[in-house]
């Protein structure tokens, strides 16, 4: 069993999504956005945000995957899962569990924008930094991370680890 160290409590996650919620339902004030998570990472942290977002707002998903079953980014994007919504014309916000080296958020925005949304914005949780491999640009920011392998809130190692109400440092990572 690998061990977890904790890096952001329940709690801290708990008001920066409260404190997210206030940013974007000012910045979207009068306007009806469309949410888009980014399954399956962000699934916790949008069931948080839309209840903190005090305006109304639709919900889409996409899914993509370039993990695997790594810990390491592959770097090849694939579109798993595509919008069941017609963008066109909408203010678009894409939640996302994590930005890393900004290789998967690059090429959702590319996708995206091909289909003419009035607006397209990224609210990440988590905003690694260090491991930028692309210059992309992040909206809003929950927490930004050191470069460690994390889990919890919705983030996996292997589909494990989700369930943890906290965001935690894999230690003991193996990879496959």
């Amino acid at each position: 069993m690998e061990k977890i160290q904790l890096l952001i409590p329940g709690s801290k996650i708990k008001a920066r999504v409260r404190e997210l919620g206030r940013e974007i339902s000012l910045d979207y004030q009068g306007l009806n956005p469309i949410l888009v998570s980014i399954l399956k990472g962000s699934f916790l942290f949008l069931a948080d945000l839309t209840r903190a977002i005090h305006l109304p707002h639709q919900i889409d998903f996409i899914s993509v995957s370039s993990y695997g079953s790594s810990t390491h980014s592959s770097g090849v994007v694939r579109l798993l899962q595509d919008l069941g919504t017609n963008i066109e014309g909408r203010d678009v916000l894409v939640v996302e569990d994590i930005v890393d080296t900004g290789l998967t958020w690059r090429y959702i925005r590319n996708n995206l924008l091909t289909r003419n949304p009035s607006s397209l914005r990224i609210v990440t949780l988590l905003d690694k930094r260090e491991r930028r491999v692309v210059d992309v640009p992040v909206d809003y920011v929950g927490f930004v991370i050191p470069d460690r392998f994390v889990v919890g809130y919705g983030l996996d190692y292997q589909e494990r680890y989700r369930n943890l109400p906290y965001i935690g440092a894999l230690e003991d990572k193996r990879e496959i």
